[in-house]
């Protein structure tokens, strides 16, 4: 596990790299809420100075999230008559039609561009890394997965899997 925190330790990119090059899928069957927890507990992790080599890449996805606020109950909104957005407008004819989400991540020697905030690396840390001499080597040289995660409140804004070549 590495954490990179970002300018002022407010957000944090976190690699869970597998120890086997073949090990994503099992790392992916653990992960609940309790061992990323566990994983990422502050107390068991080591600030370092190290060499990180993570490989360059951008995620770009969107989302229509319409049919997923309906199944989780959220009806109302989207049915003309009955939704009710009085506190935006005095017209009672507005309703929502569509909600989209999209986001955006890119990761490169530079730090890391996520939707519209720009951020970079400064310190990190590490449960589980080769020290060479006095210099601490991470290698992300095969699949991986990875979260921004807010620490103040530990909510994971980020999520995804690195698995390209």
């Amino acid at each position: 596990v590495l954490e990179l925190p970002y300018i002022n330790n407010d957000l944090s990119m976190f690699i869970l790299l597998p120890s086997d090059i073949a090990g994503l899928q099992k790392l992916e069957r653990e992960l609940t809420f309790e061992n990323l927890s566990a994983w990422t507990n502050p107390e068991l992790m080591e600030k370092m100075k190290m060499e990180v080599y993570l490989p360059r890449f951008t995620l770009e996805e969107k989302y229509d999230l319409k049919s997923t606020l309906s199944r989780m109950g959220i009806q109302d909104a989207f049915t003309e008559g009955q939704a009710d957005f009085t506190g935006m407008s005095k017209n009672g004819d507005l309703f929502l039609s569509q909600v989209f989400h999209k986001c955006y991540l890119e990761v490169n020697e530079e730090g890391t561009e996520a939707a519209a905030a720009s951020s970079a690396a400064l310190a990190s840390r590490s449960l589980g890394a080769t020290v060479l001499g006095a210099t601490v080597i991470f290698v992300a040289d095969h699949p991986f997965l990875f979260f921004i995660r807010h620490n103040k409140t530990k909510t994971i804004l980020f999520l995804g899997r690195f698995s390209s070549p």
